[in-house]
């Protein structure tokens, strides 16, 4: 791998101007081989991207929360099958949409939703920012849009449990199955079983003074393509710690968590996962001949529309979204991948034996530039560098 080649792709993108800053680091069997940083971490500051810069990891927390969701269906606590209303009663009480035109009109559901529901994106529950009819219902019934308060969770389904894919609040509600189960706070359980045996003390969904002290700061990308800093850092957790995208971390952090996928469950000397069950429902399609789509936004200053690899059908595990054919990059049929809304990127290809992540901290989602950025440096490293 050449890293000095790593080195220029990634300084080259962020000086034309794809993101402000960036960390990237590549890893295979073996460790880290590659990790790179450039930039500054809020642009006026004349501070440097470092490799330990802290980032809003936004909804890469899912993965983690859904190997902690794993394990506990391996030791016997969960089960994927089962209604989830059993940790979670509010769910039994869920309605679907009855038409695609009304925002008032509801009917039951046909089946109940299940762990296995909540972990794939096939629940029905949706987000406003990728939904026009939950965004509308909202602002109907003034129902907040930020997951900052317990009922916020409580949204009408968009369709039958089962039926489709489609990206929204189900790791969010996973969450609150774990700490049902466990009688934790989904903190205190990922620090006990994944954070601190993995040695990831730079990831927690409340942040401290020093870890804020390296928090990136938050940039907009305006409609002439420069780059704006954003006032403020709104909280991400509220009244309860959000299993879809409250964690901030650092890369070098993201890395150990990595390691464990691409090491079939281990890594570290930590086993979370056995390996049979890591291939079988990590790296394995689970939605059948249902397909991931294209993320339709209703806000182009949080998110561009968004699909990874369009034309390139796309199943979903249990921990993210598989490639089912070969993609443009090199990444191998069978990778699995997700992403955090600020343009944080990762891929895991065991056939390859080699993962990668991307961390900027930037809006929209999707920018071309920052997306680029991470294709690009992806595609070096199956290039050889």
């Amino acid at each position: 791998m050449d890293s000095e080649r790593l080195d220029q792709i990634l300084l080259a993108g962020i000086e034309r101007g794809a993101a402000p800053g960036a960390v990237s680091a590549v890893l295979d069997s073996t460790g880290i081989r590659w990790m790179g940083a450039a930039g500054t971490t809020t642009l006026g500051t004349g501070d440097s991207m470092q490799p330990d810069t802290v980032f809003a990891l936004h909804s890469m927390t899912k993965s983690i929360v859904s190997v902690a969701a794993l394990r506990l269906v391996e030791i016997g606590v969960l089960d994927l099958d089962e209604p989830a209303s059993s940790w979670c009663p509010w769910l039994a009480e869920s309605t679907v949409f009855a038409s695609n035109e009304s925002v008032t009109e509801f009917r039951p559901p046909t089946r109940p939703i299940t762990l296995r529901h909540l972990l794939t994106h096939t629940s029905g529950f949706g987000y406003a920012i990728w939904n026009a009819q939950l965004g509308e219902w909202m602002e109907a019934t003034g129902h907040p849009r930020s997951l900052l308060e317990r009922r916020s969770l409580h949204v009408p389904l968009i369709f039958d449990p089962g039926a489709r894919w489609e990206y929204g609040i189900g790791i969010d509600w996973a969450g609150l199955v774990i700490e049902a189960a466990t009688g934790q706070t989904l903190g205190e359980h990922l620090h006990e079983v994944i954070l601190d045996p993995l040695g990831m003390h730079d990831t927690t969904f409340h942040p401290d003074d020093a870890l804020r002290k390296r928090l990136a700061g938050r940039h907009q990308r305006l409609a002439d393509g420069t780059l704006a800093v954003l006032d403020g850092d709104p909280p991400i957790n509220g009244e309860f710690e959000t299993g879809g995208g409250g964690l901030y971390g650092t890369v070098p952090d993201f890395c150990r968590f990595l390691a464990v996928l691409l090491g079939e469950g281990a890594a570290h000397g930590v086993e979370l996962v056995s390996p049979e069950r890591m291939r079988a429902l990590a790296f394995t399609n689970q939605i059948g001949e249902v397909r991931v789509q294209e993320l339709r936004s209703t806000d182009l200053t949080l998110s561009e529309h968004a699909e990874f690899f369009p034309g390139d059908p796309k199943g979903h595990s249990l921990v993210g979204q598989i490639n089912l054919v070969p993609a443009h990059t090199g990444r191998s049929a069978g990778t699995l991948a997700w992403a955090g809304m600020a343009n944080c990127y990762f891929w895991v290809d065991p056939a390859a034996s080699l993962a990668g992540v991307y961390a900027s901290r930037m809006f929209p989602f999707a920018d071309t530039g920052s997306l680029g950025l991470a294709h690009e440096l992806e595609t070096a490293v199956y290039a050889g560098g």
